[in-house]
C-alpha cells in the first residue's frame, strides 16, 4: 500500500505579489512588520452620548460602589426589542434596551461628585451595549421650560420628559418652590414611580431632618412635600455623598 504525501503548504500570495505590496506600503511610509496598536473599538452609542453630555462630565466614570451596582441592575434588566411578544413580526434579535428598574437618589454637599457619578452612570450604560434613550435636566431648567411661551406646548414637553426611559433630574430642591413647581414635580415623580422608569435624582439637601441636625438646615421633605418624598423613598436607593467641594480642588 502506498502512503499519500501531503504537499508542502503554499504561501497565501506569491513572492512577486508580496514584493509589489511591500513596495507600495513602503511608498506610503507603512511598515507591515510593525504591530498594530491595541486600540479599543469605538462604541457608537457612547460616542453619540458624548455629544450631549456637558464637557465637564465627558470623562466621568462610575466610582461609587452603590452607583456601580445600580448600573449592573439596569443593564441586567434590559430587554430585547420583542420581549413579551409585542412585535412578533420584528423577531427577537436586536440590541437590548432599558426597560424598568430601580432609581437613585444621590444626595450630599455641594461639589461632592453627585452629578459626576450620574453622568458616569449614563456613560456606563451606553458602553455596556444597552439601547439608552435618556434625558438630563436640572429641576430649575425643567420648571423654566414648563412656563408658558409662544409656540411651545408645555404639556407635551412634560409628557415627553416624564416618559423618557432614563432621566437625570439634577439639583432637586434647589429651585424656588411653589404650588405650581410642586405639581410639576409630583406628576413627574408619580408617573415614573408607578411605571418603574429608572431615574437619577441629585440633591444637596438631606432627605429628612435627623437628630442633631441644626434647625436652620433645610431638608428635601420641607421643599418638595411628603407626597413626593414618599414616592422617592419607594422608588430610589439613597446614596449619601460626603467630602469637600471637588470643584474647588480642581482649581
Amino acid at each position: 500500500m502506498t502512503r499519500a504525501h501531503l504537499a508542502d503548504p503554499q504561501p497565501a500570495i506569491g513572492e512577486r505579489l508580496r514584493a509589489r505590496l511591500e513596495a507600495r506600503l513602503a511608498e506610503r511610509g507603512i511598515d507591515p512588520t510593525t504591530p498594530l496598536p491595541d486600540t479599543p473599538e469605538p462604541i457608537p452609542a457612547l460616542e453619540a452620548a458624548q455629544t450631549r453630555i456637558p464637557v465637564d462630565y465627558r470623562d466621568a466614570v462610575v466610582e461609587h460602589p452603590e452607583v456601580a451596582a445600580w448600573v449592573r441592575a439596569i443593564t441586567e434588566a434590559a430587554v430585547e426589542p420583542n420581549a413579551g411578544g409585542l412585535n412578533p413580526h420584528f423577531g427577537a434579535a436586536g440590541r437590548r434596551r432599558i426597560a424598568h428598574g430601580p432609581s437613585l437618589l444621590l444626595w450630599g454637599s455641594t461639589g461632592a461628585g453627585k452629578t459626576h457619578q450620574a453622568y458616569g452612570a449614563i456613560r456606563a450604560l451606553t458602553a455596556a451595549g444597552c439601547g439608552v434613550s435618556w434625558h438630563a435636566t436640572t429641576a430649575a431648567d425643567l420648571y423654566a421650560d414648563m412656563r408658558p411661551q409662544s409656540g411651545v406646548d408645555p404639556e407635551h414637553m412634560l409628557r415627553r420628559v416624564v416618559r423618557v426611559p432614563l432621566l437625570l433630574l439634577d439639583d432637586l430642591g434647589a429651585a424656588k418652590s411653589s404650588a405650581w413647581t410642586e405639581e410639576i414635580t409630583f406628576r413627574l415623580v408619580n408617573w415614573r414611580c408607578q411605571n418603574r422608569l429608572p431615574t437619577i435624582f441629585t440633591t444637596n439637601l438631606p432627605p429628612v431632618r435627623d437628630h442633631g441636625m441644626p434647625r436652620h438646615q433645610p431638608v428635601l421633605r420641607d421643599v418638595i412635600g411628603d407626597r413626593i418624598l414618599s414616592r422617592l423613598s419607594g422608588m430610589c436607593t439613597p446614596v449619601h455623598f460626603t467630602g469637600p467641594d471637588q470643584r474647588y480642588q480642581r482649581r
